[in-house]
């Protein structure tokens, strides 16, 4: 599995996005960082045990595989593409659609509706770059830097967009001409595709995630009693697309019970055994913010000593993830309005005895592992390898958004509500940020950014910026 190490999110379950910044009929939820912010999906399932495998070299049998996909439908691969169109796409063009009808469609707002048979509308939609909302107010020189500064990353990796390597060779090899400003170099090198939904609606979901800074102590002691660990030597990874390759994107989690597979535990059993299986690298002074880095994926951790760790995302135990802010709301405990980050702190400050049994809902375990925080000044590194840079870096559903493409993001200041514009980078992912007109915002690390995290549910739009000539393809 690749680094990434962040994510975040205070994210939000929308029932009407349309209408997101004001009522939102939302319920958060914390998608993890890269248990859920993997590009890949963590998959686990009672049929994991029932269909264990008695010989280990069994891992990779076709009854696992297919009882996998049967029983988690929701991880099935995607279509294979269309081909791309011969000639060069005119303004006002789509892509083909790359699948075909099914029962019901994803709208806008994250909910689904019943489909009257109708083909999905085609991902992309070719429009005009002066028909892109504020295109003349963007900071391109810094836009520039920024993929400049991802280049020699994403040119290293092997399934990147071909087109976005061009792009990024030429880039490398310093030709830009002296005369452009980075306003015309974009001009000159890409072409702007509105992303619209399944449905035909152009609006979805921007929510934002940070990075946490913490209290933590290296050993147990005092205030310091929540731990957090290391990927523990037991956890087994299966990567089912190694044998077969439609399951691409589903990998499981266990451990070995004699010779069977069986679930590895979940937070609950965790908490009782966790200690006796491998040594906390640290202890925080707060249960909520150990919950809650997990949630984010990564954190700098203010040691005792006076020492800044940061940890950063290494595994995760196989388990789905359950909002907390939609237990309480189901629970009637919080209003949907209320149940942001600042609202379920709120409530755990009055109810401290039934923190722990909350948070135990949520069986997902994050694992991490620690490096030395060398610069301050610089984001996590998301998927794509390279340190997050605040409100330029968004996390994206790589199979609509390829890593590394420039994007366009229309939406509102989630305090001021204020029109809210930028040119925006895909450099992360995360399990819970999937369809079309979906971006998760970084917003940066510490207080104001976690507090903009915890409320940003806002309506969005979607415009990606593609190499000139070239047609986005749905599910590459």
């Amino acid at each position: 599995m690749r680094v990434f190490n962040v994510h975040t999110i205070m994210n939000t379950m929308i029932a009407k996005a349309n209408n997101a910044s004001k009522t939102n009929q939302a319920m958060l939820i914390f998608p993890f960082s890269h248990c859920v912010r993997d590009s890949r999906i963590f998959l686990h399932s009672k049929q994991l045990i029932k269909n264990s495998l008695t010989t280990a070299n069994r891992l990779h049998a076709v009854p696992l595989a297919v009882a996998v996909a049967a029983t988690l439908n929701a991880c099935a691969p995607l279509s294979p593409p269309p081909a791309a169109p011969d000639t060069k796409p005119k303004p006002g063009a789509s892509v083909p659609p790359g699948k075909p009808a099914t029962p019901s469609v994803k709208k806008a707002d994250g909910t689904t509706a019943e489909a009257d048979n109708r083909p999905a509308e085609p991902a992309y939609k070719r429009v005009e770059l002066s028909e892109v909302p504020g295109w003349d107010n963007y900071d391109f020189s810094s836009g520039y830097l920024n993929f400049k500064n991802q280049c020699t990353t994403l040119l290293k990796r092997k399934n990147a967009a071909a087109e976005l390597k061009s792009t990024c060779d030429a880039v490398v090899k310093n030709k830009k001409p002296e005369k452009l400003t980075a306003k015309q170099w974009f001009e000159s090198k890409f072409d702007a595709w509105q992303i619209v939904q399944a449905d035909g609606q152009k609006q979805g979901l921007l929510t934002g995630y940070f990075e946490p800074m913490v209290k933590g102590s290296r050993q147990k002691r005092d205030k310091f009693l929540h731990p957090l660990f290391p990927t523990p030597a037991d956890l087994l990874t299966i990567d089912l697309a190694e044998t077969y390759p439609t399951l691409k994107g589903m990998r499981l989690r266990g451990r070995l019970e004699g010779n069977k597979v069986v679930a590895y535990p979940s937070r609950a059993e965790w908490e009782k055994h966790g200690e006796k299986k491998v040594d906390p690298l640290v202890w925080l002074d707060d249960a909520l913010d150990a919950f809650l880095l997990q949630v984010q994926g990564s954190g700098r951790v203010e040691l005792d000593s006076g020492q800044t760790v940061r940890l950063g995302y290494a595994d995760q135990n196989g388990h789905p993830y359950v909002a907390i802010g939609k237990v309480l709301v189901n629970r009637g405990a919080l209003t949907v309005e209320e149940a942001t980050i600042p609202g379920i702190r709120k409530w755990a400050e009055k109810n401290p005895k039934e923190l722990a049994g909350l948070l135990n809902e949520n069986p997902s375990v994050v694992f991490f592992k620690e490096s030395v925080l060398s610069n301050p000044n610089e984001g996590p590194v998301g998927s794509l390898g390279v340190p997050l840079v605040p409100e330029m870096s968004i996390a994206v559903d790589p199979s609509v958004i390829p890593l590394g493409s420039p994007v366009i993001l229309a939406s509102e200041h989630p305090v001021s509500k204020s029109s809210y514009e930028k040119l925006v980078f895909a450099q992360d992912t995360g399990g819970a940020i999937r369809g079309r007109v979906r971006a998760d915002l970084f917003w940066g690390w510490g207080k104001i950014p976690g507090e903009l995290a915890g409320v940003t549910r806002q309506p969005l739009g979607l415009w990606l910026l593609w190499p000139k000539g070239a047609v986005p393809v749905e599910g590459r």
